[in-house]
């Protein structure tokens, strides 16, 4: 065997092997236990970058674990491959976003090969193939047909600089996720699914997944926000209106001082018909206004309505403020403000000079100054007429109870969730498969007509959406009336494809319907892995989209994903890796220099999956002079052994037992970092202190270690570390499995089992103090008792030079640790 390591030719040889015998494609009438084992799929930009690298490392790592536990893995890939980005490369290069996604598809499915992971390649699917969103695009319809999906005017959150439409949860502090442009609030027609009606039970559901991390479960909670309130109605005086608000904090009401609401309220525009300085304000609120996340940071304004408002208990006026703070589309568009109970409206009246009136108290008996700050803490109640003395616990019911007898006000539950707007006015998109009649109205597309593919002739050379610019697209036939009639120009919004594709993937050769029963089988996928920045987006819309296939009939499940791992990310002199900061590494490059073994080992070892992975060239660098030091001890030991060696447990001497007892130490740690808490950096650590060992042993005259049975435990010990490292690094084991003498290969071999008995030590060293000072290290028998331990300890000749002369008055026992002998 030859003792350098050469890591390009081995890893070509492995892939090779790997691919002829259709290594890890998934048996579909296998009888073992199934395991579905996914990464979030990539967008295909053209290149990885050592974020996708760790993430399908991971994915990989477990993966191979699974299939030597003995189970059916599948572990598929394929590509998100709609989008903007492409687009937009189209438009600066000059070509087509078909033939860019493709080759970036090409190019990173052979990186993807070149790292070795062990995908199912049969499964490949690309969310811009036609036969892919047909189906979404049958389903869309289905869900027309129910009324879960929808088309209203309503005010959105608009990229000025992508000229689309984005989701409430695509907008980041301010600005548009994609692109980092601080967006606008526009007004026109948008399709919308209904996530609204699943809100509880996307709540609910939440508290069943116990393998995902409590971080996204929490996430998830406050982003669904339910919250137990109260909806109540100001009546508007002087004009025949009632002004509906919901609030949490019914026990503030007797401290309203002002009401405040949206530009876009009906009371806001009818104050701008007589007054143009409501108008402008108005107009300057609507084209400023973002998203709920940017209302926290941006300065807020108003301006009074000129109208009034009648507290529903009290009978006082209040005044009608438009405020840049009040979103239409959270509750009614309107919020009673307490000034003296919350902080926001308190600043706001400080700043306009609006009456502060206190009417909760602490409940400890303790003052707050109401001139510096609002008290927002519950208590009891003041000031409230009727209702002092109150908890503020007692007086959510009996206010709750006074406005639901006086007709004015209801208990109600709201959710923060808004419904998903699923439309957005760009090319590279799945169409929307509606056709508009001025007779017949929104037509659905026919059955027999779907898929409604991009036109290959789009002009992607302005802004605004392509589709509504090309009149041979958008002009048809009413599929009712047959008369003319315009095809609907807005696309899917991507995430709508990426809220499925795990399931497609049990069955992506069946042609003739959206899933089968395969998916049935597959679902839900067992272990997901993705980073923490989807824990809205992509995770929450996945299991809406899973309930609406159930409720379909498509599949039985009511989760997507039964065990999720978000890693860290990727960092680079403490930031992380990009383009615009100049700090990437280039995994194509590292594969020509160290080979693919390398990237992994150190994916995997420089810090546990969940957390942040700094990166570093010496630590490359040492994972790769760790892999030549294994290649090398595995070599020597080939190339001097005799003939292979039976293991005779009974034959070994203590050096012998104690390298087979390190031996099994390690893999039972192994088994159970990797088995259950995928922690690989430790399971690697414990395989370097093992090979350590091993090479001390060799060295070690006293170890006999060339003798029959120490050639025998080496042997059972390299075995071990290469079915160990075997789905970290599974080139070189590929190759150092079959150099051991085995002729099946590693990738199909089980985990391997620890021997109990080899576990068991025969002797235990134990530190030893005198007063607290360390004084010598002694070996005694395992079972040994107090009376046994303390004999030998205090008869230790380097002890008994700190005992000579002194009193002995007692002697402390910490078991398998130490023993502490007190003298005076």
């Amino acid at each position: 065997m030859d003792n350098q390591y050469h890591p390009l030719q081995i890893e070509q040889q492995a892939q090779k092997f790997w691919e002829q015998n259709n290594t890890f494609r998934a048996d579909e009438s296998s009888p073992k236990e199934k395991y579905y084992c996914l990464s979030m799929f990539p967008y295909p930009s053209g290149q990885l970058h050592m974020g996708h690298v760790r993430n399908y490392t991971i994915g990989d790592v477990i993966s191979r674990y699974q299939r030597m536990q003995g189970k059916n893995v599948m572990q598929p890939m394929g590509w998100d491959a709609f989008g903007l980005p492409a687009e937009n490369a189209a438009m600066q290069h000059g070509v087509h976003p078909a033939d860019w996604t493709y080759n970036n598809i090409a190019y990173m499915r052979d990186q993807l090969k070149r790292l070795g992971f062990g995908y199912d390649w049969s499964r490949d699917l690309a969310t811009c193939d036609p036969e892919y969103y047909r189906w979404e695009q049958w389903f869309f319809l289905r869900l027309y047909e129910k009324g879960i999906a929808y088309k209203k005017t309503a005010a959105v959150n608009w990229c000025p600089n992508d000229q689309t439409v984005l989701a409430n949860e695509q907008v980041i502090d301010g600005c548009c996720w994609r692109c980092d442009t601080p967006v606008e609030r526009k007004e026109i027609p948008q399709w919308f699914l209904r996530i609204t009606d699943y809100a509880d039970e996307l709540l609910k559901s939440l508290d069943t997944l116990d393998g995902w991390p409590d971080k996204v479960r929490t996430m998830q909670r406050n982003w669904i926000g339910r919250s137990e309130g109260v909806e109540l109605d100001f009546t508007v005086d002087g004009v025949n209106e009632t002004l509906t608000v919901y609030t949490t904090r019914p026990d503030t009401l007797m401290g309203v001082t002002y009401v405040a609401v949206a530009a876009e309220h009906p009371l806001a525009a009818k104050a701008a018909e007589s007054s143009q300085e409501i108008s402008d304000f108005v107009q300057q609120c609507k084209a400023t206004q973002a998203s709920e996340a940017a209302l926290e940071t941006m300065e807020k304004k108003g301006i009074h309505s000129g109208l009034i408002a009648v507290h529903p208990i009290t009978g006082k006026t209040v005044p009608i403020w438009i405020a840049n703070f009040v979103l239409m589309g959270y509750g009614a568009g309107a919020v009673m403000a307490v000034p003296a109970h919350d902080q926001r409206d308190f600043e706001f009246a400080q700043k306009y000079q609006i009456a502060i009136e206190h009417v909760i108290a602490p409940g400890d008996g303790s003052d707050h100054d109401f001139s510096q700050s609002a008290f927002t803490n519950k208590g009891v109640l003041v000031n409230s007429g009727q209702f002092d003395g109150l908890t503020s616990e007692q007086a959510f019911d009996a206010i709750a109870a006074e406005l639901q007898q006086a007709g004015k006000g209801k208990k109600t539950v709201n959710f923060r969730l808004r419904d998903w707007g699923v439309s957005r006015q760009r090319y590279w998109g799945a169409p929307i498969p509606i056709i508009y009649c001025d007779d017949c109205g929104a037509v659905p597309v026919p059955e027999q007509d779907l898929p409604v593919q991009l036109p290959k002739d789009a002009d992607l050379s302005d802004s605004g959406s392509p589709l509504a610019r090309l009149e041979s697209f958008y002009n048809t036939s009413c599929p009712q009336c047959s008369k003319s009639a315009r095809r609907e120009t807005d696309t899917f919004d991507t995430f709508m494809e990426s809220s499925w594709y795990f399931a497609r993937f049990a069955c992506p050769d069946n042609h003739q319907a959206m899933l089968d029963s395969r998916a049935d089988s597959w679902l839900p996928v067992d272990q997901y892995i993705g980073g923490i920045e989807h824990a809205i987006l992509h995770l929450l819309y996945a299991r809406f989209y899973t309930k609406l296939l159930r409720d379909e009939g498509l599949i039985e499940h009511d989760e997507p994903f039964t065990n999720l791992l978000t890693q860290g990310m990727v960092l680079k002199d403490g930031a992380k890796m990009s383009k615009s900061k100049g700090n990437t590494v280039d995994p194509q490059d590292l594969i020509e220099r160290f080979g693919a073994d390398t990237v992994r080992l150190f994916t995997m070892f420089a810090a546990p999956p969940e957390q942040s992975l700094e990166w570093s060239e010496s630590g490359v660098e040492g994972a790769y002079r760790f892999l030549k030091r294994l290649w090398k001890q595995v070599a020597d030991f080939i190339n001097t052994r005799p003939d292979q060696i039976s293991l005779d447990i009974n034959a070994l001497t203590d050096q012998q037992r104690d390298l087979r007892r390190k031996t099994h130490q390690t893999l039972d740690k192994a088994t159970r970092d990797i088995g259950t808490r995928n922690t690989f950096n430790t399971v690697i650590a414990a395989n370097m202190e093992l090979l350590n060992a091993l090479s001390k042993f060799a060295d070690n005259p006293e170890a006999d270690s060339i003798q029959p049975q120490a050639i025998a435990v080496k042997q059972e010990a390299l075995e071990i570390i290469v079915l160990m490292l075997s789905p970290i690094i599974p080139h070189l084991c590929h190759q150092l499995w079959s150099a051991l003498g085995h002729k099946q290969a590693v990738v199909d071999m089980p985990w391997p089992v620890v021997d109990q008995n080899a576990l068991i030590q025969e002797t235990t060293e134990l530190v030893v103090q005198v007063n607290g000072k360390r004084r010598a290290n002694i070996q005694v028998p395992a079972a040994a008792n107090d009376v046994e331990i303390e004999s030998i300890a205090t008869s230790n000749q380097q002890v008994q030079r700190f005992l000579e002369g002194k009193q002995l008055k007692r002697v402390i026992i910490v078991p398998k640790r130490l023993v502490n002998i007190v003298v005076v």
